[in-house]
């Protein structure tokens, strides 16, 4: 007859630890934004984890939301001309777009009036790297890291934005924005204000 053997506890098995250790992770990136910018709020954050291509809204410590979206198609990196996504704090400067129709076409930050076709397919491509719907223009909170100089993400234009090649997220495929599906960043856009902050990693 087998040998019954008890069950591990629960903080012993490897979901656990996980969870754990995100939490940890989340408790650590807060009170490193509350002793680093203490004049801003972190009653929300925005976590970005630009390897796994997914971003978490932190309210009040714990996560309360995660979205699937890209990052850059060249990867991470904050120099102007790199078509890159930069890491580091940020802030929201500026959102653009209330009220807009899901798929309004921005060009310069300007609504064109155009609605974009939304392409679901893994393999569509888009004419154009369109910004759709709603804009989240950010900018670098740390100085030669995303902000100043040739690492300035505020004068890099990049944002976080609807795509119109909804298909291709989860994957990198922007040229430096963080790009969200067209409804996702709608309801983000309601959630966040000016000021928000930002953090882009690598894991």
């Amino acid at each position: 007859m087998a040998e019954d053997f008890p069950m591990p506890p629960l903080n012993s098995l490897p979901q656990a630890a996980a969870v754990e250790q995100g939490k940890a992770s989340v408790d650590f990136i807060v009170q490193d934004l509350q002793r680093r910018f203490p004049s801003y709020s972190t009653e929300r954050v925005l976590l970005i984890d630009g390897i796994k291509q997914k971003m978490e809204l932190i309210e009040n410590g714990q996560v309360s939301q995660t979205w699937v979206i890209s990052v850059a198609q060249k990867g991470l990196g904050s120099l102007k001309g790199s078509e890159q996504t930069p890491t580091g704090v940020h802030r929201i400067a500026q959102k653009i777009g209330a009220g807009a129709e899901l798929g309004t076409i921005f060009k310069a930050r300007q609504n064109t009036g155009r609605i974009a076709e939304i392409l679901t397919g893994a393999d569509e491509r888009s004419t154009g790297d369109n910004v759709t719907t709603r804009i989240l223009w950010l900018a670098g909170m740390e100085p030669n890291v995303n902000k100043g100089g040739n690492v300035d993400s505020y004068e890099r234009y990049i944002y976080i934005h609807g795509t119109d090649e909804e298909g291709r997220l989860g994957q990198g495929a922007s040229h430096g924005c963080i790009r969200m599906k067209n409804q996702d960043v709608i309801d983000l856009f309601d959630l966040v204000s000016e000021d928000t902050l930002v953090v882009i990693t690598p894991n």
